[in-house]
């Protein structure tokens, strides 16, 4: 799955739209290393999102296949500090 659509599906980002131009500022890494928004994602890579002052961090645990709903898409990563 694209790394937008994983961050639109998973709820980090809310849309497609902002996790795109938010990676094309080079504000997301993918196993450190800066990612486009086609980055294609596989279970166990982490992916760094760097915001004004914070910096999120998630291991991703399973890549859907479509959409999901609310309830699960939390179970789609974890967060690492």
């Amino acid at each position: 799955m694209r790394l937008d659509k994983f961050l639109k599906v998973s709820r980090l980002i809310k849309r497609r739209t902002v996790a795109n131009k938010v990676s094309e500022q080079g504000r997301i890494y993918v196993n450190s290393v800066i990612a486009k928004p086609a980055k294609q994602l596989k279970a166990g890579d982490i992916i760094t999102i760097v915001q004004a002052d914070s910096e999120i961090k998630v291991k991703i645990i399973k890549v859907p296949d479509g959409n999901i709903s609310v309830q699960e898409a939390s179970s789609l990563y974890e967060i690492i500090n």
